[in-house]
């Protein structure tokens, strides 16, 4: 059985890397609007037989329950590894032989890149991994099963990943995808993610309407005119 999982951490305290380009009132709804992307993606997945949402975020909370998705509901969060760690065990618990993580800040994810993954052959022991965009972190992990080896989200999670792979001796797949690998930590990510169409975006109408994007438009603008 193949579930998908999103960890959904308070909002209240993401971003924290874009602390001096963003106040915290805009770090909170930057991460709303990319959750608002990334859930309107999962509600068309087709090929999840379950989908999980860990956190102890209450509108998080409210957005599984809207949607019939299951939730694993935290005391508390340590972190994102312990998180998704702690979930993989319940998954497995239940019945799911391989389990999908995906972090909540896609906002060019399409459904079609999540039922790509979750389609993929991956038999056990198995490893599915999307690398971040500079291809040190992890964007999206397919374990079977899914507790064969401890989480390292954070600095360098893509090598780490790899490397417990070898050491239980799993099949790897390393997939490239620009929409997976777009998620946004820092201003270089910002600055890239504003390179894209964003038109049919939550997150791209809201850095619009709060003159996110045109702060960052003249800096943009005249980068492009010197490599002409």
């Amino acid at each position: 059985m193949r579930a998908l999982l999103l960890p959904v951490k308070d909002l209240h305290n993401a971003k924290k890397r874009l602390i001096g380009v963003l106040s915290s009132e805009e770090r909170f709804a930057l991460a709303e609007a990319m959750l608002a992307d990334t859930i309107r993606a999962v509600r068309g997945i087709r090929r999840a037989e379950r989908i999980f949402v860990v956190t102890n975020y209450v509108p998080a909370m409210q957005l599984a329950e809207e949607n019939h998705w299951e939730i694993l509901r935290e005391e508390q969060q340590i972190s994102e590894s312990h998180s998704v760690d702690a979930a993989s065990h319940i998954c497995e618990q239940r019945g799911v032989t391989g389990l999908l993580r995906l972090p909540f800040d896609l906002p060019l994810i399409q459904s079609s890149d999540i039922d790509e993954l979750l389609a993929a052959d991956c038999p056990a022991p198995g490893l599915l991994i999307v690398p971040s965009r500079d291809g040190t972190g992890t964007n999206a992990i397919l374990r079977t099963p899914p507790t064969l080896f401890p989480s390292h989200f954070g600095t360098g999670s893509f090598a780490k990943h790899l490397a417990q792979a070898e050491n239980t001796k799993a099949r790897e797949l390393i997939r490239r995808n620009p929409r997976l690998e777009m998620d946004v930590d820092d201003e270089s990510d910002l600055r890239a993610l504003l390179d894209h169409d964003l038109s049919a975006t939550e997150t791209g109408r809201w850095l619009r309407a709060s003159g996110v994007e045109a702060k960052f438009l003249p800096n943009l603008q005249a980068g492009a005119m010197s490599a002409r």
